[in-house]
Parts: structure tokens; sequence; C-alpha cells
């Protein structure tokens, strides 16, 4: 279908510039002014030809979370403000940078117009907008509060993205010390290992077993390398799909909360988001039994959802919130006793709300100590490392100075 450049105004006489597709030109201004805009100039859009085009299609930008946020936040400033929903996504697919996202609000765009509600609209691109997301977008519009629901999410997306930024922080250091002692092992043993195992064959002296085994190594490296690369790449690919698998994947998810170090971070990520999408749909009026299953999904963790479902089949059964949360095994004392107190109180969501910025502190403190918590088993690697080379190569680089000495 064509697409047409336009210019309108809004409702407010505000400036409104976009992309709308339509049959011609004739049929875009009607689409416009059922919108509820007034068209200043509508021009075709002249259509990219060539490699440019293909590329383009092939490999399309990744809506990523900071477009979610600022498109919440303005969705959220312009629908307070009295803009019409039409307006507003139009003005938001003309003016958003990524590419992705302007033709996935055109889409939706369409969709209104053909009779949609702005959540079934959305659905159509899970890629794009989540099942919690959709789902308290249908809240807001159910309950005549869908601003409010845009600024409930774009603050909680914004709390997302800062805790993956804080752990990628964290972890740069050492997946940085890791791949120069990776790098450092390669050069020894392609390098500097058979340089020295010439010299030692040469005076046959007995070598020591630190010797031997930095010689086999090399040698292996060396001689079996495709085999040894295409054993990593069976490796990687044999836990993809692992992963991909039901059961694989939820016995990594259940592995993931007890893991050394980041086990524990992880765990309290997981209640901190709990806590604070439980809270954000039971403030939204999501009925319990719903929210459950919607936040379930949106945990990103199979062992984690399977339990929360499981809550949300007592819950059916008749049984209370804090007694089917002690059964699932996955909540600690702290969320049990706020789950009881709201249930008592009637103040739920705001006791969760409590326990979802304790652990987000919580959090923040054990992500900023992960990095000195692995500093310690890189520095027992290094160290490791550094000592099988000195004992392989100086050991019998003492012994022939002794033999030539004598």
């Amino acid at each position: 279908m064509p697409a047409f450049q336009y210019r309108a105004r809004g409702p407010r006489g505000d400036a409104i510039e976009g992309v709308i597709d339509a049959p011609n030109s004739d049929m875009a201004a009607t689409r416009l002014i059922e919108g509820g805009l007034t068209p200043v100039d509508i021009q075709p859009v002249q259509e990219t030809t060539g490699a440019s085009k293909d590329l383009a299609d092939l490999f399309p930008p990744k809506v990523e979370a900071i477009d979610l946020i600022q498109f919440s936040r303005q969705m959220y400033s312009l629908l307070k403000a009295g803009v019409p929903i039409l307006s507003a996504l139009s003005g938001l697919a003309s003016n958003t940078r990524n590419r992705t996202l302007a033709k996935t609000l055109s889409s939706v765009i369409e969709s209104l117009h053909a009779g949609w509600d702005l959540s079934a609209s959305l659905a159509q691109y899970p890629k794009v907008f989540s099942v919690f997301y959709v789902s308290l977008v249908r809240v807001g519009e159910s309950s005549g509060q869908l601003e409010e629901v845009f600024r409930q999410l774009s603050g909680y997306l914004e709390r997302e993205q800062k805790t993956r930024k804080q752990i990628k922080s964290a972890m740069r250091y050492p997946v940085f010390v890791l791949v120069a002692i990776l790098i450092a092992v390669i050069v020894i043993n392609v390098l500097v290992v058979p340089a020295f195992a010439a010299i030692f064959e040469q005076f046959g002296a007995d070598l020591p077993l630190p010797t031997r085994i930095l010689i086999t190594t090399s040698d292996a490296m060396i001689n079996h390398w495709p085999v040894m690369v295409a054993g990593l790449i069976l490796m990687v690919a044999g836990i993809g799909l692992y992963l991909r698998d039901d059961n694989g994947r939820y016995r990594w998810h259940k592995a993931q909360l007890r893991l050394p170090l980041v086990g524990k971070v992880l765990y309290q990520a997981t209640l901190a988001r709990f806590s604070r999408l439980f809270a954000l749909v039971q403030r939204s009026g999501i009925p319990i039994v719903t929210g459950l299953s919607v936040v379930a999904r949106a945990l990103d963790n199979d062992y984690v959802e399977e339990r929360i479902l499981s809550m949300r089949d007592g819950i059916e059964r008749g049984e209370s919130i804090s007694n089917t949360a002690a059964s699932t095994g996955i909540f600690d004392h702290l969320v049990l006793q706020m789950m009881q107190v709201g249930e008592e109180s009637g103040a739920t969501d705001q006791l969760l709300q409590d326990v979802a910025e304790y652990y987000d502190d919580e959090v923040d403190y054990a992500i900023d100590k992960l990095s000195a918590s692995i500093e310690p088993t890189l520095t027992v690697a290094l160290a490791g490392l550094v000592f099988l080379l000195a004992t392989g190569i100086f050991l019998p680089m003492w012994d022939l100075a002794k033999v030539a000495l004598h």
C-alpha cells in the first residue's frame, strides 16, 4: 500500500507530521480527519530502492527498553494533556527515531481506524509490547485510567533498565579479565611453549609434570585446533538446544537462583520484580487470579512462573494469598509477612511496593559488591595460571642451566 507524508493540525492547533498508509491521497486525508487531525499537506513518500531497502528490511532495528520508556512517558503526557489517542500515536510515529517502532505504531493506527481498541492493536506485536504491557493497557482502557497506566509502565521499565545496566557494569571487569586470560593462554600455547619445547627436546632432559602438561596442551591446540573449534561449536549448539527445550529451560531457570555469587542477586531481583508487578496490577484493579497469570509470564523465569501459577490455582480454590505463597517455597519471610498483613489491612499493594523498594536497595548493594566478590576468584585463577607457567617453563630451564654448568 502506498505511503503518504503528511502535515496536519491537531485539535489544539499543534503541528503534527507523520507517515500514513492509504490507497490514495484522498483516503489518507479521510483517515487523518477521522483521527481528529486537519490535513495541511499530503505528499506521496518516495520508495527506497536497491540494496539499501533490502538491507533495511533484512536488519530492522530492535525496539530497546529506552524506546518503550520514552513512548510510555510521552503517551502519559499527551493523554494527560487531552490529546486524542490517534493524534498522540500519529505524532509519536512520525517523531520516533526507531524505524521499527515507528512502523509498528503506524500499523497500530491502522488497526485503531479499523475499529480495534488500543490493547488489541498492541497485542499484534508481541516482540515489541510484552503480555504484561498489553494487559495493563487493557486495564487502563476498561477503567478509564489509561494515562496513569502509561505512567506506571514508564516507571517500571525505567527500573528494569537501571537494574540491567548495573549488572552489565558489574560484570564488565570480570569479563574483561577472563577475555585477557583466554588471549594470554592462546598466545602462550601457540607461540611461547613450542619454542621452549624445542629447546628441551634438544637436551633430552626429563621434564617435570607441569611442563609436560603445557607441551601436551600446546600440541593439542596447534595440531588439533579444528577439532577443538568444532567441539566448541557443538557444545554451544547443544546448550542452545537444551535451553530451547521446555524441561531444559525450566531446570536452568531453577538453577539460576542457586548459582554461586550471582544466584542471590537474581533471587532478590526476582522478588523485587514480583512485588512491584503484583502491587502494580492490584493498584490497577486487575483481579488477583488474572493478575497472577500476567505477572507470572512477565518474570522471565519458567520455574518461578510455575510457582506463581500454583498460587493462582490455590486462590481459585478459595485459599488466602499468604497461604498459597507460603506453599510455593520461593518467597522469604519478609514477603510472606507483608502479604499476610496486607490481606488483613487491605493494603497489599502498598506493602508489596514497600517490599519491592527494599529489595531494589538490596539488589543495588549486591550488584555493587558483585564485582568485588568475583575479584578473589579471578585472582586465584590468574595466580594458578602464572604458577603453572612458572613451574612448567622455568623449572626445566633451571635444570638445563645446572647441566650446562656441569
